[in-house]
């Protein structure tokens, strides 16, 4: 068996069985590094060397969880919550709830779309905006698994088909430019193209989701976020209008500073520093908040640090080629059966290395002369490359696309990782993606 596809078999069957991802990541690194013969100093020393990778982001989320966090003892997110719950009669069961669950969706994809390219601030828009709006799921008996598959969807969809914003790196500076640099001639107006395909399998995806799988009500608890000398709903009471005038600057403040910046670390402590000057929680309080934030990331933090460093495990143990190499010796003369393994080998890698934005270069490389001796079209090609790029960061435990929706989704507590956004867009996006990615090889 190939190093890379033990390794991640043994994350994901040790992140399915509840042990924590972090150290699920280790143990599959260290598994992966020693089948593959490496000295354990060796790999030690890729993971300490990867781990850099994942560190920034990871300190990002701590600084939004801390701003998100200072949001919600300001009082605002329970005075808007209260208010949206009031003025909805949600708690009288209205008979129009699947009308506003399905504007409030509409809104958070609406939302993921634009963080990809009209304001691209990617998924950091996640952990400020959906915190606030979890009292109101609640009362929706919203499943919050339907929201994952939307935030999922909106985030890695519109960069594999809009060429725009992150879509504009995606489609035209990595897809693009590594299969022309790997020995094809392609336009740029060919790759959203070729990607319609695969991305209308993701869509089906997201329908099934929200109107099959997810659509039943779903129980959660009302949680506050953040403790302190007063409660949400007190200091929503005394929240006065030039506080409220504060607030809205640090919000509009925090995306414009990142876009300014391009740093999440920045845009988020401008936040957190315009709430604290505001008066809307106490100056002593300041520390505790910040603390309770970065306990809020902590776990999509680490996790992000520790799948860079697995990443830098599998990279180092060279397996990715063999992998490629090997399955190409099982696949003999069969077109069909070459586009169903080529994606199947870029599900492992992906998932592996966590981004499809790292590995685009990697499987260009591999893929774009294997596919040339089978024969099938440039268009064909594009959508192989891309689709088996993209298929890791739809339901990795390590990739953003996932991390992301847990981050906002499980503020309170009650939205498992692995059980409530991995699984969920794995079985909705994934599978879709192959089937359709290999429709689109064959077809184009």
């Amino acid at each position: 068996m190939n190093a890379v596809v033990l390794a991640i078999l043994v994350m994901v069957v040790l992140s399915l069985s509840r042990i924590s991802v972090v150290f699920a990541l280790i143990v599959a690194a260290l598994v992966g590094g020693l089948y593959s013969g490496m000295p354990l100093a060796e790999i030690l020393e890729a993971f300490d060397a990867g781990l850099g990778n994942g560190a920034t982001v990871a300190l990002a989320y701590a600084v939004l969880g801390a701003f998100a966090v200072a949001l919600s003892r300001s009082g605002i997110t329970e005075k808007l919550s209260a208010k949206a719950i009031a003025g909805l009669k949600l708690d009288a069961g209205i008979p129009n709830r699947c009308l506003i669950i399905f504007t409030l969706l509409g809104i958070l994809l609406a939302f993921g779309i634009s963080s990809q390219n009209l304001i691209p601030v990617h998924i950091a828009f996640i952990p400020v905006l959906v915190p606030p709006l979890l009292k109101l799921m609640n009362h929706l008996r919203l499943d919050r698994r339907a929201v994952a598959c939307v935030l999922t969807f909106s985030v890695t969809a519109t960069y594999m088909l809009l060429p725009v914003g992150f879509g504009a790196i995606f489609l035209n500076d990595l897809l693009l430019g590594n299969i022309n640099d790997a020995g094809l001639n392609v336009t740029a107006n060919m790759v959203p193209k070729a990607m319609l395909i695969p991305i209308a399998g993701m869509t089906l995806g997201l329908v099934f989701a929200v109107l099959i799988s997810y659509r039943r009500p779903r129980d959660y608890e009302d949680r506050f976020l953040a403790h302190g000398d007063e409660t949400p709903a007190q200091a929503a009471r005394q929240l006065k209008p030039w506080q409220i005038v504060i607030l809205t600057l640090a919000l509009v403040g925090t995306v414009v500073v990142q876009l300014f910046s391009n740093s999440m670390v920045l845009g988020g402590l401008f936040g957190f520093g315009v709430l604290s000057l505001s008066g809307v929680f106490h100056w002593q309080e300041q520390d505790t908040i910040f603390t309770e934030g970065m306990r809020l990331m902590a776990q999509v933090g680490f996790i992000m640090i520790s799948a860079a460093g697995f990443a830098g495990v599998m990279q180092t143990t060279g397996e990715v080629e063999a992998l490629v190499t090997s399955s190409a010796q099982v696949i003999g003369d069969s077109r069909g059966l070459a586009a169903l393994i080529m994606l199947l080998v870029g599900l492992f890698i992906t998932m592996g290395i966590g981004s499809s934005f790292s590995t685009i270069p990697i499987i260009a490389s591999l893929y774009v002369p294997l596919a040339i001796s089978f024969g099938f079209s440039p268009m064909a090609i594009i959508a192989l490359v891309g689709t088996a790029a993209a298929l890791g960061d739809a339901g990795s435990p390590a990739s953003d696309s996932t991390l992301g929706p847990t981050a906002g989704l499980n503020a309170d507590g009650q939205h498992d990782h692995i059980w409530d956004s991995v699984v969920p867009t794995f079985l909705h996006y994934n599978i879709p993606l192959i089937v359709f990615g290999w429709i689109a090889a064959m077809s184009l």
